[in-house]
């Protein structure tokens, strides 16, 4: 098994992987470390584990208005950047509600 060595939030972790998949998880890796800055940028501090758990779901909201829009129309991409701030505000709500006991 091959590893990966790449940084998020300033922090190393090392991945296992298929061998040969070492550049592809490297290069995937600072594009979810990009994401989690702009996420982090709109929400604030609330943690490593809910700014991860927040980008995974937005990134997985996203993908799913791709899938049902159809890839590579300006379209989709404007809807899916839409649903991507809506399931971040969604999120951070919660978590708001959460923290206060509501």
């Amino acid at each position: 098994m091959a590893k990966a060595d790449i940084k998020l939030r300033g922090r190393s972790y090392s991945i296992a992987c298929a061998p040969g998949q070492e550049v592809r998880i490297e290069a995937l890796s600072k594009q979810l470390d990009a994401r989690v800055k702009q996420i982090a940028s709109a929400v604030g501090d609330i943690g490593d584990e809910r700014l991860l758990l927040i980008t995974a779901l937005a990134l997985l909201d996203e993908l799913d208005v791709a899938k049902r829009t159809g890839p590579g129309t300006a379209h989709s991409e404007a809807r899916a950047a839409e649903a991507l701030v809506k399931a971040a505000t969604r999120i951070n709500e919660l978590a708001a509600r959460m923290e206060s006991g509501s």
